[in-house]
């Protein structure tokens, strides 16, 4: 073990229009794009009557956990997000301004730990999750921060990482400044190094956006998408 570094040990993904290993390849290379689509994936080791009112991000939360797997019993997860389930929460205005009314079943499903929650639900995991929407100049730094401090401080061997934000209501996207594609990636964080980790410190010194991050990673050559 070597104190005070974290190592990126397993890398999961998924967009749309980019799901294989090969297709994140010609993303990093910038001969394809991520869709503007509403679409998650299909998560078919899941119960159908489970995942048919899942939304794009909680379809995407769990994919990219599962292709983590397997994973230690105590493992722990830290989920951060920008919009979370936006679409829901859309949905759930419209509704109140339309109806005057706010259905039990819509909301249970909007509130920002839904992903994770489903996640942890549809694969067994019992080592439960933190859901965190950072702040800051660079948030997306400070959600892998917290992360890593969760790791370096506790006694446990391996973290699990996830970053998701799935696609924006068209009638939100002319209030925002920037309005990043639908995606979704996660990290196995461990203490122990093995052949094909990479160190943490050196990614996350210019950790910038979710998606310059991934591609900082997929550069360096020596960890790949696991599908």
């Amino acid at each position: 073990m070597i104190d005070g570094e974290i190592f990126v040990t397993r890398l999961s993904a998924w967009a749309p229009g980019i799901i294989s290993p090969d297709e994140w390849d010609k993303w990093v290379r910038g001969e394809c794009q991520i869709s503007s689509d509403v679409k998650g994936p299909q998560i078919t080791f899941t119960n159908p009557m489970f995942r048919r009112r899942l939304s794009q991000i909680s379809k995407m939360t769990i994919q990219v956990i599962h292709d983590l797997l397997p994973l230690r019993e105590n493992t722990k997860i830290f989920f951060i997000s920008f919009r979370g389930e936006i679409t829901r929460q859309f949905e759930m205005n419209k509704m109140l301004i339309e109806k005057n009314e706010l259905m039990p079943a819509p909301f249970s499903l909007s509130v920002f730990n839904t992903p994770v929650a489903m996640a942890s639900i549809a694969l067994g995991l019992k080592g439960g999750y933190s859901a965190l929407y950072p702040a800051g100049n660079n948030p997306f730094a400070t959600g892998l921060a917290a992360t890593e401090a969760a790791l370096l401080c506790g006694s446990a061997e391996e973290i699990v990482f996830v970053y998701a934000d799935e696609e924006t209501p068209l009638e939100y996207r002319r209030f925002l400044h920037e309005c990043p594609p639908p995606a979704a990636f996660g990290l196995l964080l461990s203490r122990e190094p093995d052949q094909f980790s990479v160190p943490l410190s050196l990614l996350k010194e210019e950790a910038g956006s979710p998606l310059d991050f991934l591609r900082r990673i997929l550069l360096c050559g020596k960890i790949h998408i696991s599908s």
